[in-house]
């Protein structure tokens, strides 16, 4: 197993890279290579069994998130020294890191216990513009939020960010949460709304003004990224609503049993690939059944922005229905963490619904 961890560490190094982070694309590596077993840390990532990559049990991104946290909060001045936004060798880099795994080796200990968790808000720039497009088509509409894989439900707050697209602010201008992607034309036409109901679900749902919580969706952002620090904090000022605590199959069923008013929004923001075979199975299904009985006055959109066969980035896929056959589109192609936007709005060759198999 530890070829397999090593790999691991080395391939997240160049996942990171390329996702604009120095710091990252170079620890990942180092912890890799340098990881031993005298340490219960060590011992227990070279032990790890089964899929540590980041499509399985990402235990690189563990170690990377507990070691974060302890900066964040202070507790261990030997890392914050060696952290940015200060610049040090590898050898006094690992040397901390190392020092780190036996000084809080029981808290590390409990945070391997956990998968990384995040609330990525520049995700919302998929979603945004994924309404836009949709109120376009159906006419001014209020908007009721559904979020599958919500986290902390930061995203829930979608309406209160502002969103450049390159030629000016829309949404709440004056938000402190600012979503700037880089984003070209063509452009999607921007479209108020307001939402009028919103809810999430998520198996283990994070309280962001819990201190223990909130500390874990900072931490799992990565150290030379200031600007992501900024915007989390920012959207957890915002936060007031509580995700519930489920599977995301039996809560969709629960809520799209019930009335709604206007554009009812389902959305997922690289989420859905974890859920297992026969939760997607069941979110399709449910769509499916509520998306024949959706009207003009009360249509369903479902928007999913997830890992699929293209590159580079995500793809955004949305699905509307207004009663009848839906209507499908890949809107767009999008950074993992919404750096940036590639605004297609390309019909589907082969309709489909869009949760990914595997």
């Amino acid at each position: 197993m530890s070829d397999r961890l090593r790999q691991a560490f080395a391939r997240q190094g160049e996942v990171t890279a390329t996702l604009g982070s120095p710091f990252m694309a170079r620890l990942m590596p180092l912890i890799g290579a340098r990881l031993t077993d005298a340490t219960a840390v060590g011992a227990r990532c070279l032990a790890w069994e089964g899929d540590v990559s980041a499509a399985g049990q990402s235990v690189p991104l563990r170690l990377a998130g507990a070691l974060h946290g302890l900066v964040i909060d202070g507790s261990d001045p030997g890392l914050i020294a060696a952290y940015p936004p200060n610049d040090v060798a590898d050898d006094a880099l690992w040397s901390a890191v190392d020092a780190a795994f036996q000084t809080h080796e029981e808290r590390i200990m409990a945070w391997l216990d956990r998968p990384p968790q995040t609330n990525e808000v520049r995700r919302a720039t998929a979603i945004i513009a994924g309404i836009w497009w949709a109120l376009g088509h159906v006419g001014p509409h209020p908007v009721t939020l559904s979020e599958l894989g919500a986290s902390a439900g930061l995203n829930l707050s979608l309406d209160r960010f502002a969103l450049s697209m390159g030629r000016g602010l829309h949404g709440d201008v004056g938000s402190k949460v600012r979503l700037m992607p880089e984003w070209d034309r063509p452009f999607c036409e921007p479209v108020p709304f307001e939402v009028t109901d919103r809810a999430g679900v998520d198996l283990t749902p994070l309280d962001p003004h819990d201190p223990e919580d909130r500390l874990r969706l900072l931490a799992y952002l990565w150290p030379d990224q200031p600007e992501r620090l900024a915007r989390t904090r920012a959207a957890i000022e915002l936060a007031d609503t509580s995700v519930e605590a489920g599977d995301a199959a039996p809560w969709l069923t629960r809520r799209l049993a019930q009335p709604w008013t206007g554009l009812h929004t389902v959305y997922s923001t690289i989420a859905a690939q974890y859920f297992p075979e026969a939760t997607r199975a069941s979110i399709a299904a449910s769509l499916q059944a509520a998306g024949q009985a959706a009207t003009q006055g009360a249509p369903l959109l479902h928007l999913a922005m997830e890992a699929d066969d293209d590159t580079p980035g995500a793809g955004l896929v949305a699905t509307l229905w207004v009663g009848g056959a839906p209507m499908q589109r890949h809107l767009a192609r999008i950074d993992f963490h919404g750096a940036w936007i590639d605004w297609r709005d390309e019909a589907f060759p082969h309709p489909r619904f869009p949760l990914p198999k595997s």
